[in-house]
């Protein structure tokens, strides 16, 4: 196992290098110069040519590209361009916010997902499995600020049960959860829409295999066959795709830090590419790159547990 997780951790390194780059230069090919949006547009000539020097953006492109790869190996991420404070101080500032909705959302995902989805799948055709399957596609089709904005509008404005902005006071865990919850369950029920329906496909098909058949007619317990036979080999695919759908999730919670109007990555990365402040804007792909590694590397090692045979692979 440990071997395994090393390779893997090897492997992910590439991959880590190639989003660096396209991320340094993706961001230099935007419209717009950081220095006249600092100095603002009316500013002289020879003001956004001092600045542009003093932020190192009169540099050779490829000096500044293995200055920016040196930085992030020495964990050193810069000032931000615009506030002239270190990018880290404002990325860890709000980067407990954006985890804790992240990672919250995919545990109700799977907390709700796995259980409606076998359920759907043994009771086949009946009212559970259609209604399952109506959830399902609903959930897939509705985009995050829509579902988000519905649950504000049922919630807190007709109900006042959750507060509509703001992210709590981590002084206060309850209040801090207070102002979690939406949001956590705006995303949780895209993630359990689809596990639902990985589980139910997935479950059904290891249903049909034989090894389930012969359990059944060994007389073994139903329950016996379903949770240690079935529902082991079911789960493969469902780590492997539920890990895509995690990462995709990321991208839902940009727009629901938005919609909570929630501090947090996402908030942070809006307000960067407004303001063309490269610094922060790079810091940030840098951490979200970061947290899709460790989710992609968590889930091939889940993989790894409930199918052994993928370790010698």
């Amino acid at each position: 196992m440990i071997n395994y997780a090393i390779r893997r951790i090897i492997n992910t390194i590439p991959i880590i290098f190639i989003v660096l780059t396209l991320v340094f230069f993706i961001i230099r090919l935007m419209p717009g110069d950081p220095a006249t949006a600092v100095l603002g547009d009316y500013a002289s000539k020879e003001a956004v040519n001092a600045l542009r020097e003093q932020m190192g953006l009169n540099r050779p492109i490829m000096v500044q590209y293995l200055s920016y790869l040196i930085d992030i190996v020495r964990l050193d991420f810069g000032k931000s361009l615009i506030h002239n404070i270190p990018v880290s101080d404002r990325i860890f500032s709000v980067l407990p916010y954006s985890l804790m909705l992240t990672f919250s959302g995919i545990f109700i995902g799977y907390l709700f997902g796995i259980p409606l989805g076998i359920y759907a799948a043994i009771h086949r055709n009946s009212f559970i499995d259609y209604f399952n399957r109506v959830f399902s596609l609903i959930g897939l089709s509705v985009p995050a600020f829509f579902l988000g904005i519905i649950l504000i509008l049922i919630f807190s404005i007709q109900f006042n049960f959750f507060p509509i902005v703001g992210g709590g006071d981590f002084s206060n865990i309850l209040n801090v959860l207070h102002h979690l919850f939406l949001p956590a369950l705006t995303l949780g029920l895209i993630m359990t829409a689809y596990v639902t329906r990985l589980t139910r496909s997935s479950f059904l098909e290891i249903l049909r295999e034989d090894y389930v058949r012969t359990a059944e007619s060994k007389g073994l317990n139903n329950r016996t066959v379903m949770y240690k036979h079935a529902l082991r080999n079911a789960l493969i695919p469902i780590v492997s795709l539920g890990g895509l759908y995690a990462v995709g999730l990321i991208g839902s919670s940009v727009m629901v830090e938005i919609v909570f109007s929630r501090p947090g990555l996402g908030t942070l990365l809006v307000a960067a590419t407004k303001q063309r402040d490269y610094t922060t804007l790079q810091s940030l792909m840098v951490f979200f790159t970061i947290i899709v590694v460790i989710l992609n590397l968590f889930t091939d090692l889940v993989y790894s547990l409930i199918d052994p045979r993928i370790k010698h692979n």
